[in-house]
């Protein structure tokens, strides 16, 4: 008969009271966290854990394939400093800055004397053929003068020249209603004329009856002129039968509207519209501007105040012009 001895005793972990005097879980009596993976908790070796992601770290929360911001080189806008516009081409030498609502502009002054401001945005400026963005130095350059729309220097009590001989034409009148607001003072005081030209398709029997000569040149504004249509057929002809007197440039846009940039009109891009439908009716039926076109345009040009509401594309061409009105004696 086998004896009864004492039954061992079953071996359970040490009672560690918690504060409200209850035994903790048993996962916090063997070392591991009695939390959920997503909660953090204890771990083996006595640390906290305060993750609150159960599988680590999201490996699609960065793409390594995504292009990088590309790192640009700060340039102090030393007085002297020759850059370039990145936008418009425009080169020159700084010459000073100036505070604007949008921020600080640096003011560049061409070969030809003529000045300019320019944001100084971020990569808006080439240097030795390189993005870079010019920073106002350290030291502070002398406070520049007024400037008019189109970004030169306004000259104080100057009263409007005597009209010169030689002009300008641009196709219709609100591309001579967007010159004038922009380019009017500068204009004013050079002497020049801005005359609305209907149509290109008689220009070269129009060219006929001004009698272009030196003294008397004459700069034609063309829309939608690119390579290959009729329109640049006419400037290649018009050209042709006047050398050195005529010169006729143009923008890619179907109507001037287009040249008033997006964020100047208020929307976050100029609507297609199909060929063959017209297109300023076009625009104001899929802008919801109404259908009087003469309004809408008056609206636009309101909201027109200086030479960055219009696209570089249509800066470069005009600027062309008035030199080409103004040399020889214009």
């Amino acid at each position: 008969m086998r004896s009864r001895g004492r039954r061992r005793p079953t071996w359970r972990p040490p009672f560690t009271p918690t504060r409200c005097g209850r035994s903790p879980p048993y996962a916090h009596r063997v070392g591991r966290s009695a939390l959920p993976h997503s909660c953090g908790g204890i771990r083996q070796d006595g640390s906290v854990s305060t993750s609150d992601d159960r599988y680590g770290q999201d490996v699609l929360a960065r793409d390594p394939h995504a292009p990088q911001r590309r790192q640009l080189a700060e340039v102090p806008g030393e007085h002297g400093l020759v850059v370039e516009c990145a936008d418009s081409g425009w080169c020159g030498a700084v010459i000073g800055w100036e505070k604007t609502i949008e921020g600080w502009a640096v003011v560049l002054e061409d070969r030809d004397g003529r000045e300019r401001a320019f944001p100084a945005n971020r990569g808006a400026f080439l240097l030795d053929g390189e993005r870079v963005t010019v920073v106002r130095p350290t030291k502070t350059l002398t406070p520049m003068a007024a400037r008019t729309a189109s970004g030169s220097r306004a000259v104080e009590g100057a009263r409007a020249r005597v009209a010169r001989g030689s002009r300008i034409w641009v196709e219709g009148k609100h591309d001579a209603e967007l010159v004038e607001k922009v380019w009017g003072d500068d204009l004013r005081v050079e002497g020049v004329v801005v005359e609305p030209l209907h149509g290109v398709d008689d220009l070269v029997r129009v060219l006929a009856d001004f009698d272009p000569a030196p003294g008397r040149r004459l700069g034609v504004l063309v829309d939608h002129l690119t390579a290959g249509t009729k329109e640049a057929r006419i400037a290649t002809d018009a050209m042709a039968a006047h050398p050195g007197v005529v010169l006729v440039v143009g923008h890619p846009f179907v109507d001037v509207w287009q040249a008033v940039t997006p964020a100047c009109a208020g929307i976050e891009a100029w609507p297609v519209v199909p060929r063959g439908e017209d297109w300023k009716a076009g625009i104001c039926a899929r802008l919801a501007w109404g259908d009087d076109t003469g309004l809408a345009w008056k609206r636009l040009l309101g909201r027109v105040t200086k030479w960055t509401d219009l696209d570089p594309r249509l800066l470069g061409p005009v600027e062309q012009l008035i030199d080409f009105a103004t040399q020889d004696g214009g």
